[in-house]
């Protein structure tokens, strides 16, 4: 195994630096050697081989969230990230009498600070480690695709192991380009978070949904963490007596900013991209799953609407989820929009076309390669044949009674395994954050909206081929025989009413319980709710089972496809780099701004007239008087930046980001901080599958705005004083 912890080593499918295109590229430290001139063209003071460093500056200040990126901006464990990333802690916090969300958070001393949500984690990752072969271990071009998978799964599960024997880290294996490569990750994981301050609503998303993925921006998307640990400076679990991390490096905070055309980077972990994936493939995402996942996420939004006031108590319970929902719904919206007018499907088609036709030149590539993608075109064609019935059992999983049934009658069953064979999320790791997610249940569920939800999926459940359904569901729910045409909703409705009335798993202390029990006792529950779970466990399984089947046979071809085309890309000087896929990359650009389209151009930055001019005082646009106030004065205290006249709110950068990048310090040539990423504009949504570098934007919260905010809006001169602010 090739340990990577400090000069890391280079990727298996090394990349000359000449095929680099404009700021294309989430590039994985190993890689930076091999474009070092394009980021000093770019304007990167630094050596380009200090960033493979992960202990080092500046990549020993990054951390991950687990879903945002985030960075370490004092020696007192002070983490920055955005609004949105803090957001589902601050709701957490929250209630109808003491609404956070509403008014915002600052802890003035350490002993205000509050826990974050359950299960809040910081992962400083430490090192990466190319572990390839031993995942393949054993594996056979002949192999039943069940094998297959769990050969894959249980030597990664080992490698886990070996890891974690120190509980200090948490590791985990990830593939690279579709499974051609593996690393494992090791990361120092911090288990008590706490909140430490988050802007009002009317800052920290001003603008809401409306402005969600557009330009113009004016919002203050950022808040503040703290990772707190053991006496002995260990990770420890949340404890009064624990004190703050001290990290081995932090961010300095550029006041000063960037101006246009300036050097900046994002350091961070990306979600999902999928820039390799086939062309049968874009055109079912976008022709059939957006779409549909679209509606189900706006029919959920609406449901929540309807049966919630905005402040209730009720409400505050779904903001984060509503906020999730809304932005993928968005995202979807745009994703088809760019689809149908672009030319997406026919340039990916043309290279499958280009890419088969340079396999047949040579009759090595040809049959070492020529059928890698039919192969695997005709495997992910048989997956989708149930894709209707896996969507809207997917939409179930916002029903937190039918999940929470579900998850606990599963660790009952799996708990009966050694602790290697059980599937993931359910092994000794595994159970502390299981029992954190039990716990935080109260403050994710109201019951009416959960009933309309399930009623909601149930409705199109109904309308799948009767070989989709589940007998299970059909007899626990009394649809046995029913269709879409003969549907009787107050009938469900009724029926719904006893069971909600009955069950118990709205009782925390009873689902801590359940924890504990045997696969014999959920079989003799009463609970509906652990009825259903059991009841549809062998349909669900065999429905798992199947997955796992395909999965293991799509293991043999895509890899052997992304051969081919990275092959293909490297004899044509294109660029390589892998898919995000959450683990820690690079990408880097300039400050810019674009045009949108014909007759539109839009400069890199937005100022505090902005947001007057978008007032309404009513929410999205609301902002609070004092900063009406203080920017109708021209009060910009010593955040103004003279060549526009004002403090920038936003900015736009040409990094090529995702979701995942949420949270990540924006850094300027000597790696200091000057601004947060949050957003992108809305014609480079699609670029998670096709990347256009004319609209390609990024969009970052100004670290004058954010400081002009905690100092003369929420007085959080605390924070200020506590960070290394230079200019």
């Amino acid at each position: 195994m090739k340990k990577l912890k400090n000069l890391i080593m280079l990727p298996v499918f090394a990349l000359s630096s000449t095929a680099v295109l404009a700021d294309e590229g989430m590039w994985q430290p190993n890689q930076l050697p091999t474009i070092a001139k394009e980021l000093t063209n770019a304007g990167l003071k630094l050596n380009p081989n200090d960033l493979t460093d992960l202990t080092g500056f500046p990549m020993g200040a990054i951390v991950s969230l687990g879903g945002c990126t985030a960075s370490f901006v004092s020696d007192k464990g002070l983490v920055a990230s955005n609004h949105h990333c803090v957001y589902g802690s601050v709701q957490y916090n929250s209630t109808a009498e003491n609404n956070l969300l509403k008014n915002g958070f600052l802890a003035k001393s350490f002993n205000e600070e509050l826990p974050a949500t359950p299960g809040s984690r910081i992962y400083v990752t430490e090192e990466i480690t190319e572990v390839t072969k031993s995942v393949k271990s054993g594996i056979t071009d002949n192999m039943p695709g069940s094998e297959r998978y769990k050969a894959i799964d249980t030597n990664s599960k080992k490698l886990v192991a070996e890891c974690e024997n120190d509980d200090r880290y948490r590791c985990s294996v990830v593939n690279f380009h579709g499974g051609l490569e593996y690393y494992l990750f090791k990361q120092l994981t911090i288990r008590d978070v706490r909140l430490v301050h988050a802007p009002a609503s009317s800052v920290g998303k001003y603008g809401g949904d409306i402005d969600n993925w557009m330009w113009p921006r004016h919002t203050g998307d950022y808040g503040f963490y703290r990772a707190y640990v053991g006496k002995d400076g260990q990770p420890a679990d949340f404890h009064k007596d624990n004190v703050p991390y001290e990290p081995k490096h932090h961010l300095k905070v550029n006041k000063s900013s960037v101006d246009d055309g300036d050097y900046i980077m994002v350091l961070g972990y990306p979600g999902r991209t999928n820039r390799y994936r086939t062309a049968y493939e874009v055109e079912n995402t976008f022709s059939w799953t957006y779409p549909q996942a679209k509606a189900y996420r706006e029919e959920i939004i609406d449901l929540i609407h309807t049966n919630s006031e905005v402040g209730s108590e009720a409400r505050i319970k779904y903001e984060s989820t509503l906020a999730s929902l809304a932005n993928y719904a968005k995202n979807y919206g745009s994703m088809i929009h760019s689809y149908n007018k672009g030319t997406f499907l026919q340039r990916k088609q043309e290279l499958e076309s280009n890419l088969g036709k340079w396999l047949k030149s040579s009759s090595k590539r040809n049959a070492q390669y020529g059928e890698s993608l039919s192969g695997l075109n005709k495997l992910i064609k048989q997956d989708d044949k149930q894709q209707a019935r896996d969507l809207i059992l997917g939409y179930m999983r916002y029903s937190k009674m039918l999940s929470t049934g579900n998850k606990l009658h599963r660790l009952a069953i799996e708990k009966q395994k050694p602790n290697l064979e059980r599937e993931r999320g359910y092994q000794e790791r595994d159970l502390a954050r299981f029992e954190q997610g039990m716990k935080s249940v109260d403050r994710r569920y109201d019951e009416k909206i959960d009933k309309e939800i399930l009623v909601a999926m149930l409705k199109h459940y109904v309308a799948l081929p009767k070989v989709d359904r589940l007998k299970s569901y059909d007899k626990f729910f009394g649809l046995k025989n029913v269709t879409a045409k003969n549907f009787n909703e107050k009938k469900l409705r009724t029926k719904l009413s006893k069971i909600y009335k009955k069950t118990k798993l709205n009782s925390q202390k009873q689902r801590l319980a359940l924890m504990n029990n045997s696969v014999a006792d959920f079989k003799d529950s009463n609970d509906p709710f652990v009825k259903l779970a059991v009841s549809s466990f062998k349909e669900r399984k065999a429905i798992e089972d199947a997955s796992k089947e395909l999965a293991g046979n799509i293991q043999a071809y895509r890899p052997k496809y992304m051969e081919a085309l990275i092959a293909y890309f490297n004899d044509k000087n294109l660029p390589v780099y892998a898919d995000a896929n959450s683990t820690l990359r690079i990408t880097y650009g300039n400050v810019k701004g674009y045009s949108p389209q014909d007759g539109l151009t839009a400069t890199p930055y937005t100022t505090l007239e902005g947001i007057v001019a978008k007032d309404t005082g009513i929410a999205p646009f609301d902002a609070p008087k004092k900063q009406l106030e203080l920017i109708k004065n021209k009060f910009y205290g010593d955040y103004a930046k003279p060549e526009i006249g004002s403090v920038p709110v936003n900015y736009l950068g040409t990094l090529d980001i995702t979701g995942g990048n949420s949270g990540s310090p924006t850094l300027n040539d000597k790696a200091e901080f000057v601004g947060l990423v949050f957003d992108g504009v809305y014609e480079s949504i699609i670029g998670d599958w096709d990347y256009d570098p004319k609209l390609n934007r990024s969009i970052h919260v100004d670290v004058r705005y954010m400081l002009w905010v905690m100092e003369h809006i929420d007085g959080a001169t605390n924070l200020i004083e506590e960070m290394d602010i230079v200019e």
